[in-house]
């Protein structure tokens, strides 16, 4: 799914790169922004904003197992200068349910903003060739410290990402995930294909997909008449794994 992409500046485009990955985060949700809704149906008591329908398993999302991988590619004439970005998930919480019929299956997760990891070294090796080698420890506190920024993702009113879905289509063998995610409080809605894997207690749900930023009226950072760019599409994937209660 990945296209080899040519190298950004580092120095300038550091905060460029980061400032746009956490953009992806954001735009992962999809379409036109819109206000957070409340869920249809009452939510279990103490998991706000959750609807599971009667007699689904429930499964608790296992942190120590569980990812969520956003890529961001450097572009432009000049784009060998800089880096390639991973940012991964940290600490996730949230549930997964599974019904008789795929339409009463969903999930919630919840991304705290701060337990954000900036170019974690094993992160960057299994994200494939295009990012290849460390980054400097000083680019990644800096392009973390931007994640945080008001400008960004404004983790001090906003703490949490949420994503989640209220039912399924398509079968077992080939679900897919009505998803929608907050930020900022605002929610945006988007279809992911989705692989499932029981076995036993366990559940582990993946899927993955590529948005393009000006799909949804954002204009990609450049500087020096273009040399310099962060690339318009963002890649996000994820593998959460879930233990039956």
């Amino acid at each position: 799914m990945l296209t080899h992409r040519r190298p950004i500046p580092a120095g300038r485009t550091r905060f460029v790169s980061l400032v746009w990955v956490s953009i992806g985060l954001l735009l992962a949700a999809g379409c036109a922004p819109r206000p957070a809704e409340p869920p249809s149906r009452p939510a279990v008591p103490g998991q706000p904003g959750i609807a599971i329908p009667a007699g689904a398993t429930v499964f608790d999302v296992d942190a120590g197992r569980s990812v969520v991988t956003i890529r961001v590619y450097r572009a432009g004439p000049m784009a060998k200068l800089g880096h390639n970005h991973v940012i991964t998930s940290g600490d996730e919480q949230g549930v997964v349910w599974q019904g008789l019929e795929p339409a009463g299956s969903g999930f919630e997760l919840r991304i705290p903003v701060q337990a954000l990891v900036v170019d974690d070294s094993a992160a960057r090796a299994g994200a494939g060739p295009d990012f290849a080698g460390e980054v400097p420890e000083s680019a990644r506190k800096g392009t973390y410290q931007n994640l945080l920024r008001p400008e960004v993702l404004d983790a001090a009113q906003y703490p949490e990402i949420v994503v989640r879905s209220n039912g399924l289509s398509g079968t077992w063998q080939k679900p897919v995930a009505h998803a929608e995610a907050i930020l900022k409080g605002q929610a945006r809605a988007i279809d992911v294909p989705l692989e499932l894997d029981r076995s036993g207690t366990t559940l582990t749900v993946r899927g993955a997909f590529r948005i393009r930023q000006t799909d949804f009226g954002m204009t990609p950072f450049s500087v020096a008449g273009g040399a310099i760019q962060v690339g318009d599409e963002v890649d996000l994937s994820f593998e959460i794994v879930a233990t039956a209660r």
